[in-house]
């Protein structure tokens, strides 16, 4: 019997799920097994395309819904889309000259790819685009297209650094996604357990029954969450496992819990590096 009713934990991946070399630990990966086992929903909640986060999904034994591209598609299954929101091609136009004006890295999600400022695609109008992104150490800059894009309407701006800015459509957020899971278990938001790292969690930590930061979260999101927890690096979620879930319960060497390993490092190691969006091959 757990202490509070919750019965999803959604689950931020870079800087949340993943430590700083974009893998699971062992230790992480334990814990969220033994929450699986024990009846509750693991969801990733995630800025990144489905075929980012999937390997990771499938390493972790997830059969859940999955938010991915900041709230654009939900999953039903890994493999099953239950909902999509496309940016207007015409914003996408406009957003693509603002970061050629700047002279910043820049990076799009379509349905089918990742695009970038050195693979651009060549006929907008033929592609399905999901999020745009910007990428700059220069916070002034980074400012100017800021408002810039508050300009433009129509858009749903945060980041998942304090050097990028991710844009989706407007209302489409990591909360509007998770309500959606929501619907899809027959469960409530007041039942969700949200945490993450950066501006596009606020939206579904301010919004479920828990919202969590971790302890290397932006400020903001500290402020945002009702409890902060361990670093990513720290096994922060561990923590929110144990404390949350399982009421404090220790590890037990049973059996079928010894020897987990968190294989997804594999899958980190093997992504090519014009399929991170944050990589820039350029000074900004």
């Amino acid at each position: 019997m757990t202490r509070y009713d919750y019965k999803l934990l959604a689950l931020d991946m870079d800087g949340t799920l993943l430590n700083d070399n974009h893998e699971v630990s062992e230790e992480t990966a334990k814990w969220i097994r033994r929450a699986i086992k024990e009846g509750f929903h693991v969801c990733l909640s995630t800025g990144r395309a489905a075929m980012h986060a999937l390997p990771y999904a499938v390493e972790l034994g997830l059969e859940t819904p999955m938010v991915t591209v900041n709230g654009s598609e939900v999953w039903k299954a890994p493999h099953e889309l239950h909902f999509r929101a496309l940016l207007d091609v015409e914003l996408v136009r406009k957003m693509h000259a603002l970061a050629e004006e700047f002279g910043v890295w820049f990076w799009a999600y379509t349905t089918e790819r990742l695009y970038n400022r050195d693979h651009w695609a060549e006929n907008l109008e033929e592609k399905e685009w999901l999020k745009f992104g910007y990428n700059t150490s220069d916070r002034e800059v980074l400012h100017q297209i800021l408002m810039r894009l508050q300009d433009m309407g129509g858009l749903q701006i945060t980041n998942s650094s304090m050097d990028n800015l991710e844009i989706n459509p407007a209302g489409i957020t990591k909360a509007s996604g998770v309500e959606q899971v929501c619907k899809l278990l027959g469960i409530t938001m007041e039942q969700v357990i949200a945490v993450g790292d950066s501006l596009n969690d606020i939206a579904a930590i301010e919004a479920v029954g828990l919202g969590v930061a971790m302890g290397n979260a932006q400020d903001a999101v500290k402020e945002a969450a009702d409890v902060v927890v361990a670093s990513n690096n720290e096994d922060g979620i561990v923590q929110i496992i144990r404390e949350y879930l399982l009421d404090g319960l220790e590890w037990e060497n049973e059996a079928d819990g010894e020897g987990v390993q968190a294989s997804t490092s594999k899958t980190s190691a093997n992504m090519r590096p014009e399929d991170d969006p944050s990589t820039q091959n350029v000074q900004n």
